[in-house]
């Protein structure tokens, strides 16, 4: 079934720049003990885990099955770049590239259900200008089904009951709108079936492929939801969600015949609690629900719609069951490997899945598990390389914020100081905050978290307010917080660190991407001496220029950002903004400081840190600024993550002295440019490859005399 999110998130997750998600191996046998324990001062840096390793290209993953069952899909680099395999599941070492993307590599994809075509997104250097491609698998000829010059195209639905269509969504009639469209895959024809005339932001479509629900932010920060008849929307909301409800409640998707409905709703309750609504009489029926975390996730049949499990996250992910059989599934499956179990892929008929299982200490592990025989068979992993590592294990905890609000943390130690998750001693920490801020972090790999144990530090992430997953009233309670009592709680998350014995006080380090960025910035400004030195990463320095330039497409959601953020359309509202902007607050910076962008990133544009930068060097304060010419928001090319995370390597030891990996040929194959601060990264200087040379005007022509 196919959910949609009430809401939107400007950030990006760390952890997916590194590549595909990863859950853990089955334990392996035990090593000899050592004969001199190894500890962190005399650990060498050549034991340390590659870079590539933690952050090159996956070898596998995204492990899909056609929907017949008859061929296995997956995610594997060609010439170095990601694209999608397929071979038959009876063979897999027929396998063969179907796609030959060159630049940045496929990292979404899925099958049509007509079995004979693949179907992917992909931009243009992280522009999010994203195209539709289809893949014809006995010719492997590519089709670009939506070629739109500047346009976004979005794919909006495939089904069962119409195995020869897709739909498709972009903007290229209005770039603030989104019209939706059916495709023929034989034939690649378009044809509109809508045109969204009306601020709309989102369509619900059924299993026949009819838009049934469209949803639009209404002027007072509300979420209506207007039902469809003969292909135009009603004129009156068939429900209306209060912003406190906003984030937490929405119409996510129906069974088979269309007739009942899914919805997630948090009214009269905190967490968004699962609901079946009978279209026809009304009823409404409660499917699941946990008093500490929304429903997360779903389990329905493929070709009926029919729940049959759901899932919550609170601080690990929870199964429960409707479906007795498929509750049988899962404790065979939780018998045949360590970590949480992740269906990726089912067969029409159910009779075959494709299972991940996710870990925090070891690559994901795939398997394909047979139903009626209830075996599963092993696959591969993802990154066959981490199974000869000394991984760390990440371990959750809940803060209490000085408010008494609830922060549902994880933590990384190193596995040479780790007694079940006590430090030996306080350690140099990296706070890492995640993106959005509407979203939130979760346990299980993650290669940031292990590169950095790896390096000798402790690790630590926090849902902060206003993150999602923990009900309404704690993602209410980041409205208007940003530099506020959101970054409170990231300060409360560190004084716990350090009164564990985790943490030294005057050595912890804070980095993030998007909102994350936006964190370290305000960590090094509000705050210029709790932390020891900072790394943004594609973050805003100026919440109102960040509004006053969102992309196109989100101009009928900026109602969100005036509710939540502030308004930057009003004198007051511009007024606290600035407040709350660490551009206006330079002259505090007094700690190191490491900025990551992209040049082409359509969110937080480079003028954000460009201004910065550019601040900063005119108060005489040193800041590193490293610029990929090729990438958006976050760093999508491995050689550009090798690269940036090389620099991030040495700025960081340089701060809290831990270990690092030479730079090497780190920089190889990457864009890299440093427009700035080349001198205050020890090791980089000489290593940059050359800019291109810019291209001489031509020779003006002489005046006529």
């Amino acid at each position: 079934m196919r959910r949609t999110a009430p809401f939107i998130a400007l950030g990006l997750s760390l952890a997916a720049c590194g590549g595909s998600p990863a859950p853990q191996p089955e334990a392996s046998a035990e090593k000899p003990a050592e004969e001199t324990p190894m500890t962190a001062e005399t650990r060498p840096e050549d034991s340390l885990i590659p870079r590539a390793v933690l952050f090159g290209n996956p070898e596998r993953a995204a492990v899909r099955l056609s929907p017949d069952g008859e061929h296995l899909a997956w995610l594997a680099p060609h010439n170095d770049v990601l694209n999608v395999w397929v071979a038959p599941v009876a063979d897999l070492a027929a396998a063969r590239p179907v796609t030959d993307d060159a630049k940045r590599g496929i990292r979404i994809y899925q099958w049509a259900h007509d079995d004979t075509h693949l179907l992917y997104l992909q931009d243009v250097g992280g522009d999010e200008n994203w195209h539709v491609y289809k893949v014809e698998l006995s010719t492997l000829k590519t089709t670009d089904l939506t070629p739109l010059e500047g346009a976004r195209a979005q794919l909006e639905g495939v089904s069962d009951q119409k195995p020869g269509t897709v739909l498709v969504s972009h903007n290229a009639r209005n770039k603030q709108l989104f019209d939706l469209f059916e495709v023929d895959l034989a034939s690649g024809e378009s044809k509109l079936i809508f045109q969204n005339d009306a601020g709309f932001i989102g369509y619900v479509t059924d299993r026949q492929l009819r838009p049934r629900f469209v949803q639009r932010f209404q002027p007072d920060g509300s979420m209506a939801w207007f039902e469809m008849a003969d292909g135009a929307p009603k004129a009156e909301p068939w429900l209306t969600i209060a912003q406190a409800d906003s984030m937490t409640t929405g119409v996510a998707g129906f069974d088979a015949s269309g007739e009942t409905l899914y919805l997630l709703d948090s009214r009269d309750r905190d967490t968004g609690a699962f609901f079946t609504v009978n279209l026809k009489t009304g009823e409404k029926a409660l499917v699941g629900e946990d008093p500490k975390a929304d429903v997360s996730d779903v389990l329905a049949h493929p070709t009926t719609g029919v729940i049959q499990a759901w899932s919550s996250n609170y601080t690990r992910v929870d199964w429960r069951f409707t479906d007795p059989a498929v509750k049988a599934d899962f404790e065979v499956l939780a018998g045949v490997a360590r970590g949480e179990i992740e269906v990726t892929s089912r067969t029409l008929d159910d009779k075959t899945w494709t299972v991940a299982f996710i870990g925090d200490d070891g690559p994901v592990q795939y398997y394909l598990y047979d139903r009626a025989a209830k075996k599963a068979t092993f696959l591969f992993v993802n990154r066959p390389a981490l199974t000869d590592e000394t991984l760390a294990r990440m371990y959750p905890a809940v803060i209490d914020a000085r408010d008494g609000l609830k922060l549902v943390s994880y933590y990384t130690l190193p596995p040479e100081v780790d007694q079940k998750g006590k430090a030996e001693k306080p350690l140099p920490m990296v706070l890492m905050v995640h993106g959005g801020p509407w979203a939130r972090d979760s346990w299980g790999y993650d290669p940031y978290h292990q590169w950095l144990a790896d390096r000798g530090y402790a690790v630590m992430s926090v849902n902060f307010r206003g993150s999602t997953g923990f009900g309404k009233t704690f993602v209410n309670a980041g409205d208007k917080e940003w530099a506020g009592k959101m970054h409170d709680d990231l300060l409360d998350a560190v004084k716990w660190a350090v009164d564990q014995g985790i943490a030294k006080k005057d050595q912890v380090a804070i980095m993030g991407g998007s909102y994350g960025g936006y964190a370290t910035l305000v960590g090094l400004t509000f705050t210029p001496d709790a932390f020891a030195c900072g790394v943004d990463i594609v973050g805003p320095s100026n919440i109102r220029t960040l509004l006053s330039t969102i992309p196109p497409y989100w101009a009928p959601m900026v109602e969100l950002f005036k509710q939540r953020v502030g308004d930057h359309t009003t004198d007051e509202g511009k007024a606290f903004l600035d407040a709350r902007s660490p551009l206006t607050k330079v002259d505090a910076i007094k700690k190191p400081l490491l900025i990551g962008q992209g040049a082409n990133d359509p969110r937080v544009k480079q003028s954000e840190s460009d201004q910065i930068v550019e601040a900063m060097q005119k108060k005489g304060i040193p800041v590193a600024y490293v610029l990929f010419p090729d990438e958006g928001h976050g760093f999508a090319r491995p050689q550009n993550r090798l690269a940036f995370n090389a620099v991030t390597e040495k700025f960081l030891q340089t701060c809290l002295g831990g270990r690092s990996e030479p730079i090497g040929e780190a920089f190889e194959g990457s864009s890299i440019q440093m427009p700035a601060g080349v001198e205050v990264v020890e090791g980089v200087a000489g290593k940059l490859p050359k800019p291109p040379a810019a291209e001489k005007p031509a020779a003006e022509e002489p005046a006529a005399k």
